[in-house]
């Protein structure tokens, strides 16, 4: 496979577009908060939960208990799967609107299972789907914290601002409020008021303060709501595996797919090929060994060659299919053997006590077999480092080189496709590889032992 080295970074040396350069502010993030545009998107999702979170638990809570209450009757079905289907579609509008104001992707929750059409099936459906009572749930729990979030925000943004724009507004209560300032102490014989320069300024300062500090108050209010919406708005966490589960799966067929037309191609192109030719001239040698004996024992000669070309070549592709070494030795001893056919001198440690699954030990080998190929072919290193340990449940791959890096798995390279399979035996493939190098590429295996086939 090739994997492209030294491709995929901007003049400025990180991934990305050519030229491509990060933008700076002036500001630091606690200074620029009060005014950014997340910022206002944050509260204006606040202040809208309020309203939304008091539609969604009326429509929860009156559905629900006029459902439950004509539960008696036949009724009480189809009034309780329309409460649920309202919570379902009322939840949609929630995960778009954290969508567009909190910039929060949501996925959908699994869709109703239906085994046949019609009206009951779709009432059954709803009431088994565990999506439909999260989101009564979501309408129910949301209220209460809506309330609190939309109380805090709205009294820390009114009095930070207010404070802060004291010095141009104060002047209002003494001309029709009928008192200095604003009133800080007061009792029937003393009262203090912020009226003096000092304490106008003092107070601005203060103001200040609230101001910067609300955005991030208002932010951590948001990340409740974003558990909310995630949590009982989303996918569940088995529908989620479900959906992982079926896509690594499509991957695991696709790649073998692959490698039998890789196998087929290289037989139909190398060896069937050539053993086609060796009975040709055989059977031409044996037409000549009457009439020209010597020219017989060149071309039987010649055909000996193809033989162990023929035989090489086979060995070759049993190696790719499943090297004898790895089954009969372990990991070691295959990726010595793997390392010695390297361009640039590799170093190998195995530190195993006990050898994997024959599947997870095939995957490590092939993994280190193509990255040690792309260190050979696009690295330019002069030299490279193997390391394969055990670390719990987890067995651990490394390879480093010191070539000129810019490996990317983002290009659909061969590392992407490395990661994919990773991705299908619940492994990570992880590539640091910075421009001008080294390359370390670092990669997990769940770990079966050899006994679990």
């Amino acid at each position: 496979m090739a994997t492209e080295y030294g491709q995929g970074y901007g003049f400025d040396g990180r991934p990305g577009f050519p030229g491509s350069t990060e933008r700076r502010h002036r500001l630091p993030a606690a200074l620029r908060a009060p005014v950014e545009g997340r910022t206002w998107r944050e509260l204006g999702h606040v202040l809208l939960s309020l309203p939304i979170s008091i539609l969604l638990f009326t429509y929860a809570v009156t559905m629900v208990s006029l459902g439950a209450g004509l539960l008696v009757t036949f009724l009480g079905i189809p009034v309780l799967a329309a409460a649920l289907a309202g919570c379902r579609g009322l939840g949609a509008l929630e995960r778009a609107r954290a969508r567009t104001l909190l910039g929060m992707e949501v996925a959908d929750p699994e869709p109703l299972r239906m085994k046949k059409p019609g009206a009951m099936a779709w009432m059954g459906a709803v009431l088994k789907s565990g999506a439909s009572w999260r989101a009564l749930l979501y309408a129910v729990l949301h209220l209460p914290w809506a309330v609190f979030s939309f109380v805090v925000a709205v009294n820390v943004w009114v009095l930070g601002w207010a404070l802060l724009t004291y010095p141009v507004w104060f002047w209002v209560l003494p001309m029709y409020a009928g008192q200095d300032g604003i009133q800080l102490y007061g009792d029937e014989t003393h009262q203090v008021y912020l009226d003096n320069p000092f304490e106008i300024t003092v107070t601005a300062l203060v103001g200040l303060l609230f101001t910067i500090a609300a955005p991030w108050i208002v932010r951590a209010l948001t990340m409740v709501d974003r558990l909310l919406v995630h949590g009982l708005l989303g996918p569940s966490r088995l529908a989620s595996r479900v959906v992982e589960l079926e896509s690594d799966r499509g991957v695991v067929v696709d790649t073998a797919a692959a490698d039998l037309r890789r196998i087929e191609r290289d037989l139909h192109d190398g060896a069937q090929a050539r053993l086609v030719a060796l009975a040709m001239d055989l059977g031409l040698a044996k037409e000549k060994l009457q009439e020209d004996p010597e020219e017989a024992v060149r071309m039987v000669d010649e055909a000996h060659g193809e033989v162990k070309t023929a035989l090489q070549e086979l060995r070759d592709l049993a190696r790719g299919i499943h090297p004898a070494v790895l089954t009969d030795r372990g990991l070691d001893a295959a990726l010595s053997a793997v390392a010695s056919r390297c361009t640039v001198p590799v170093q190998v440690e195995v530190d195993l006590v006990e050898r994997p699954a024959p599947a997870i030990e095939g995957i490590a080998y092939f993994t280190v077999s193509e990255l040690l190929q792309n260190v050979s072919k696009h690295a330019r290193a002069t030299w490279a480092g193997v390391e394969v340990w055990r670390t719990e449940n987890r067995l651990m791959l490394q390879v480093v080189d010191n070539g000129v890096g810019g490996a990317d798995t983002s290009r659909g390279s061969g590392l992407a496709g490395l990661a994919e399979r990773f991705d299908a035996v619940d492994g990570i493939l992880v590539v640091d590889s910075p421009a001008g190098g080294p390359t370390r590429v670092t990669a997990e295996l769940p770990w079966r032992g050899a006994h679990v086939r």
